[in-house]
């Protein structure tokens, strides 16, 4: 399955309990981290949920598969980016960053997988390499709305900055606003706007 941001997640089931969750991390105590164990579909900790999926069994004979093509083809990007993609959905994301960094040696344009490397610096607890990832992303494409949600996300979660997490995702509603992601930025917006009105100004 190709792996393209933590988009799902908020977009899906998950965002009524990750909204919450942003709301309550005005408080200073809280410092969230995202443990290698999680998957791109489980939100960050201090959702409250018991019932998200476990990450996918990693299939070793794929994994042998591509590594083999990728150390014939040293020009193989493909090959690299599969590779991040299984590891990624298995929840080991610091190999995901070793093929998804390979990859993008390779073919430094590719947005997805720029944005797929910003998010496993997220889940590998470096906010501040997946804004720095996901900025990079936004360079190769201001408008690719799946990394504007995801900086939103990092500065929410990761930074605990809930005023550039707004700008971000004012700027998906601006570009993007029936999205599936400019739909999840909507109701982010509205929850932050209800629970901190004074914070724009």
């Amino acid at each position: 399955m190709k792996r393209e941001s933590i988009a799902f997640a908020i977009a899906g089931v998950f965002f009524g309990l990750i909204v919450g969750w942003i709301i309550g991390s005005q408080q200073a105590s809280l410092t969230p981290r995202a443990p290698v164990a999680q998957t791109a579909q489980t939100p960050p900790p201090g959702g409250g949920s018991t019932n998200t999926p476990a990450p996918a069994i990693l299939d070793e004979t794929k994994v042998q598969a591509l590594r083999t093509v990728a150390g014939r083809d040293p020009k193989n990007a493909e090959a690299r980016t599969q590779l991040g993609n299984l590891y990624y959905d298995s929840g080991r994301y610091a190999d995901a960053i070793k093929w998804y960094e390979e990859s993008l040696a390779i073919n430094p344009k590719e947005v997805d997988v720029s944005t797929d490397l910003g998010v496993s610096y997220y889940y590998n607890n470096q906010p501040d390499h997946a804004i720095a990832q996901l900025e990079k992303s936004l360079s190769l494409n201001p408008s690719h709305t799946k990394t504007l949600l995801n900086i939103g996300v990092v500065r929410a979660f990761g930074q605990q900055d809930l005023k550039g997490a707004t700008e971000a995702w004012t700027r998906l509603v601006e570009i993007a606003p029936q999205s599936p992601e400019g739909q999840a930025a909507k109701q982010a917006l509205a929850s932050i706007a209800t629970s901190h009105p004074n914070l724009g100004q």
